[in-house]
């Protein structure tokens, strides 16, 4: 079975900067990433790179920024209130998880004052074309009401 619109994919994934060292992966110990096709799961450009292909093919391919987090913009720093980090001890260039209005956010620390915090709200990886290693694990048809959430539910998908 191809993968192609509407269909579930289950996928373990290593990912790095073109030409650099592994960031992360879903081999060691991991459980395979599960997306459903053509909902905006997984970066654009990955997911074209998957279009068409079968479970058990591996295949590496190169995303440009612009198709993976983006290209950085500048501008985007924002200030926040301490007390929005809880306890967490804070320290410059530290990647954290802030809790917006648009759900939870990856953001990088600027700089830590007495009660702000400066942000950049640019996604950790924007402006990094990125490498990726891929192994189809399994291509199966999505039931109605996966499709229904633009998303996978059970193994390796959104528990609810």
């Amino acid at each position: 079975m191809k993968i192609e619109k509407d269909r579930v994919v289950r996928f373990h994934y290593t990912v790095s900067e073109v030409g650099q060292e592994p960031l992360e992966s879903s081999k060691e110990g991991g459980q395979p990433l599960a997306i459903l096709v053509g909902h905006g799961n997984i970066i654009p450009g990955l997911e074209k790179a998957m279009d068409g292909r079968e479970a058990g093919e591996s295949f590496s391919v190169d995303v440009p920024a612009a198709e993976a987090y983006g290209e950085r913009r500048e501008g985007l720093v924002q200030r926040v209130p301490k007390k929005h980090f809880g306890a967490q001890k804070l320290a410059p260039g530290q990647q954290v998880v802030l809790n917006t209005n648009f759900g939870p956010r990856a953001v990088t620390v600027q700089k830590v004052g007495l009660s702000v915090v400066d942000v950049d709200l640019n996604h950790p990886m924007a402006g990094k074309d990125l490498h990726f290693d891929i192994e189809i694990v399994e291509v199966r048809e999505a039931d109605p009401v996966e499709i229904e959430h633009g998303h996978v539910h059970g193994d390796g998908g959104h528990q609810h």
